[in-house]
């Protein structure tokens, strides 16, 4: 449990909803304390197995709720110090998914990826387009992209066959450097020891923090509006350098857990608890 004196000053009592969604056998309880336990079972490589909380699953894209000035708290703590895959917590744009109807107002496209987040990556994951920074670990992260995103998608997918191919990975590696722009920074800690985490994402700057100690001071901030998400699960993607891109899900041996608690978002005037 998060220590008593320590707990964030809650401004007020306005609950945020946040949504469920599992694979793979995973389960999510909350405790009387408050306190979210997301559990992801033991298994074999081969299958998916997910835990996340997220506020966006039924919106399109431009009505995601989230966008700067805003701030991110909360205490959070794993079960095991490197779990295989990767968890965290922060907003993004959920690039990657596709959906015919979304919330019954439209089509959701791939885009490429705008993201403020913790992300936490075990090997053989490598998320880094720049090779000076960190491609996983413990990770406070920014990711903005630019235009021409729909025509940059399609391109790719026509080498998709061609990317099990070092060379073209790296191509495409290098392609991509000029449209999704990131940055990065490896946090020292021990994830299994409960922590304060915090985001402040201003239309300038963004800064990390962990027990009020700042990790990362960045101006390269993401273009909203941008989606809230809570997960963990057990894939991996890495577009290392001079290698092929590969992706995947990798085994368990023992299940893990992502616990949190004091959740919450600040704006001006506001402060929701999020809550499902």
């Amino acid at each position: 449990m998060m220590p008593e004196s320590h707990k964030p000053k809650h401004l007020d009592n306005q609950f945020y909803p946040l949504f469920p969604r599992t694979a793979g056998g995973g389960h999510l309880t909350k405790d009387e304390a408050g306190e979210y336990c997301l559990e992801i079972p033991a298994g074999a490589a081969g299958r998916y197995r997910l835990v996340q909380l997220d506020d966006y699953t039924n919106h399109p894209r431009n009505s995601f709720p989230w966008t700067a000035p805003l701030e991110l708290d909360l205490w959070a703590r794993v079960s095991h110090p490197l779990i295989p895959g990767t968890w965290g917590f922060g907003f993004w744009n959920d690039p990657l998914s596709c959906a015919v109807g979304v919330g019954l107002r439209g089509l959701r496209l791939p885009v490429l990826p705008n993201a403020i987040w913790f992300f936490f990556a075990s090997p053989p994951n490598y998320l880094a387009l720049d090779d000076n920074l960190p491609g996983f670990g413990n990770l406070a992260a920014t990711y903005r992209s630019s235009g021409w995103q729909p025509l940059l998608l399609a391109a790719g997918a026509l080498f998709l066959p061609s990317l099990v191919f070092p060379a073209t990975s790296q191509i495409l590696r290098k392609v991509c450097r000029k449209f999704v722009f990131q940055d990065s920074a490896d946090a020292p800690l021990n994830p299994t020891q409960a922590h304060h985490y915090k985001i402040i994402w201003r239309e300038m700057k963004a800064t990390f923090s962990i027990d009020e100690r700042i990790i990362l001071e960045t101006a390269l901030v993401p273009t909203g509006p941008l989606g809230f998400v809570l997960w963990i699960d057990n894939q991996f993607l890495s577009v290392p350098p001079n290698k092929r891109l590969s992706f995947g899900n990798l085994p368990n041996p023992v299940p893990a857990q992502l616990l949190v608690k004091d959740l919450r978002i600040n704006k001006t005037g506001f402060s929701a608890f999020l809550s499902f």
